[in-house]
């Protein structure tokens, strides 16, 4: 018997994250692992009078255009550098896309060889490009979910029952209750939130692991409330690129493409990254900094605002929506916030602020020890 919540959260991303109209075609990207969910979406498209297209892959052979094992180790050159025709298909053409984390091995990158990574990526920099520059204008609606396998609860810490459980609550589809509701209600808290903290110019963020101060002069902040990303809560902006000075150490392990890099510590001067170091995988994290002239400059700076995640997962659509954390993401920034800076990479690293941490912006302090104040 099919799970209710999966296909209410099939009913959630449909009905409100995308907004689906008919005529429009869907490109639906995941693993065999969430066939559940992707029958339920393919049912809910066609319900909306949509057109979906399934971009399926077998258990580790991920559909994120290249970036498995078996590609990376066998592809030339030329394989390397190329883009997916189905891909740049549905990014470049489609009205929406609906994308599945659903890894059946998290960690089957570890052992790939750096630089065929970054080049794979520099490749489908393009791709990344027109889902946000499509997103921002409106032509473009996508967004991104996680459908529970044992692998990913595995990295959680939790049993596969343990983690639907939480999946299903931070997504607000756990409950009887139509399930957009939650969804909608948020929007307008969201919205306070990122119109109070636009219009400014200096934000100062200090803690116990991070004295930072840049200009947000300009730009404009997104109140994330489930378009996007499910599940959602988070407000974020795109720091002004040379304005970054300070010092952060993020308190949890920065994970990127099934690597797991330890105790990042960064200091940054006119907006670049001029000193880095690591616990652990040091000599990944100074590789990927050297990916293109972008990636030692933030694309983004957001506060987690879901209180129904507290616990960290390693995958970082639930791990920057910690309800007090902040995250820093290294490399491209997100057009609708004003943000300029262009890379191949987006990096989110995650610093605690529950516990004397204080965000000041203009000189007023609007966020200490983990919650908003204003």
């Amino acid at each position: 018997m099919p799970d209710s919540r999966t296909e209410r959260l099939a009913t959630v991303l449909v009905q409100y994250s995308t907004r689906i109209q008919p005529g429009d075609r869907v490109g639906i990207e995941a693993e065999f692992g969430a066939l559940p969910l992707v029958r339920a979406l393919f049912e809910r498209v066609l319900q909306a009078g949509g057109l979906p297209y399934l971009l399926l892959s077998p258990a580790g052979m991920t559909t994120r255009t290249g970036f498995d094992a078996s590609f990376l180790k066998y592809a030339g050159e030329a394989q390397l550098d190329a883009v997916p025709e189905f891909h740049r298909l549905v990014y470049e053409t489609f009205e929406s896309r609906i994308r599945i984390y659903s890894a059946g091995n998290t960690r089957q990158l570890t052992a790939a060889d750096h630089g065929r990574t970054a080049r794979r990526a520099r490749a489908l920099q393009g791709l990344l490009r027109s889902q946000v520059d499509r997103g921002a204008k409106g032509e473009f609606k996508w967004v991104t979910t996680l459908f529970p396998t044992e692998a990913l609860a595995q990295d959680a810490e939790k049993s596969l029952e343990d983690f639907e459980d939480f999946v299903y609550r931070a997504c607000h589809v756990a409950e009887e209750a139509e399930p957009t509701a939650y969804w909608k209600g948020l929007e307008a808290e969201q919205m306070r939130l990122a119109g109070s903290l636009g219009g400014h110019d200096r934000v100062e963020i200090r803690g116990p692991h991070c004295d930072l101060k840049f200009s947000i002069l300009d730009r404009t902040f997104v109140g994330s409330s489930g378009v996007h990303n499910m599940p959602d809560g988070e407000v974020f902006t795109g720091p002004v690129e040379d304005s970054v000075e300070g010092w952060v150490r993020f308190d949890f392990p920065a994970i990127h493409e099934g690597r797991e890099v330890q105790g990042v510590e960064m200091t940054f001067r006119q907006g670049r990254v001029v000193e880095a170091k690591a616990a652990k995988n040091e000599a990944y994290l100074l590789q990927m900094l050297e990916a293109d002239p972008g990636a030692r400059y933030l694309g983004e700076f957001g506060v987690g605002t879901n209180a129904e995640i507290q616990d960290f997962t390693r995958n970082i659509l639930f791990d920057e929506k910690i309800g007090g954390t902040i995250h820093l993401a290294l490399g491209s920034g997100y057009p609708d916030t004003g943000s300029r800076n262009r890379s191949a990479i987006h990096w989110d690293m995650l610093c605690d602020m529950r516990q004397g941490g204080e965000i000041l912006v203009d000189g007023q302090a609007v966020y200490r020890d983990g919650r908003f104040i204003i």
